[in-house]
């Protein structure tokens, strides 16, 4: 389910012409900070296996912190636009 609406907000994204806005965050100084805390593997595994409390994990982590938080608030004004 988490899975799901992690793709459905991707394409919500591209069909806005938003996909752009989404890489540059991701390249800002904050995404790569938060870039660097993620086990990219373990996100990967969970993503795959459709591991909702991993997840849930993993994004509470990131989002306890200022770069995160930052980062949660820039893909929201996104999603507004």
């Amino acid at each position: 389910m988490e899975r799901m609406n992690f793709e459905n907000v991707g394409r919500e994204l591209e069909r806005r012409g938003k996909a752009g806005d989404i890489k540059k965050l991701a390249e800002s100084p904050d995404g790569q900070r938060v870039g660097r805390m993620v086990d990219a593997k373990a996100l990967e595994t969970a993503a795959k296996s459709g591991d909702s409390e991993a997840l849930r994990s993993i994004l509470s982590s990131v989002l306890n912190t200022a770069e995160g938080q930052r980062l949660a608030e820039n893909v929201r004004r996104l999603m507004q636009d």
